[in-house]
């Protein structure tokens, strides 16, 4: 993501204590002035730098599925052969994200829970987002050979959301293992 790289040292401080402090708390519940503060800069150069708070919202929800992205890339080089194992890496590298990253459910899903207009450029970068998502899953699934892809895409990322919004309240308390299972159970009942 060429934004991430091309950020001056405020702005990447700007950018990282927003994004500790949206997913911890919300996007509503942080204010510019918590944000300025806890990266040690002033309101003003956090506006020089991202232009608003909105700005600064998707900014942060762009870096971290930027990060989302190279996880999953690199659970599906693992599996360089198409088939049900490369359809089923989504869920193995969901896994290991939200271990990491996780806590809290998805970041998107959260942020967009935030926002009532879906012309709001945070709803506009969460649909994206998902959108995205969606469209690898399918291109899986036929790379697969497995029968009717868009239809068991589309079920199949039904998991995969239902899996990351139950990670944010504990139950199931493995979503993405119980969501794993019941895909590849969906994978098996669509081969040739």
């Amino acid at each position: 993501m060429s934004e991430q790289t091309t950020l001056t040292p405020a702005a990447r401080r700007i950018l990282d204590a927003a994004s500790r402090l949206f997913y911890a708390r919300g996007l509503h519940a942080v204010g510019v002035d918590t944000i300025a503060a806890e990266a040690g800069v002033t309101k003003k150069t956090l506006y020089d730098r991202f232009g608003s708070k909105e700005a600064l919202e998707v900014a942060y929800l762009r870096a971290r599925d930027a990060r989302w992205e190279e996880r999953l890339r690199e659970s599906l080089a693992a599996h360089p052969a198409p088939g049900v194992e490369r359809v089923l890496a989504l869920f193995d590298a969901v896994d290991g994200w939200m271990a990491v990253e996780g806590g809290r459910g998805c970041a998107a899903i959260n942020a967009r829970a935030e926002v009532d207009d879906p012309a709001h450029p945070v709803a506009v970068e969460v649909a994206r987002q998902k959108a995205w998502v969606r469209e690898l899953v399918r291109a899986e699934c036929r790379a697969a050979g497995l029968a009717r892809p868009d239809e068991l895409a589309e079920a199949l990322v039904l998991l995969y959301g239902g899996a990351l919004a139950a990670s944010g309240v504990g139950t199931p308390p493995e979503p993405f293992r119980a969501a794993r299972t019941a895909a590849r159970t969906l994978c098996e009942a669509h081969r040739p």
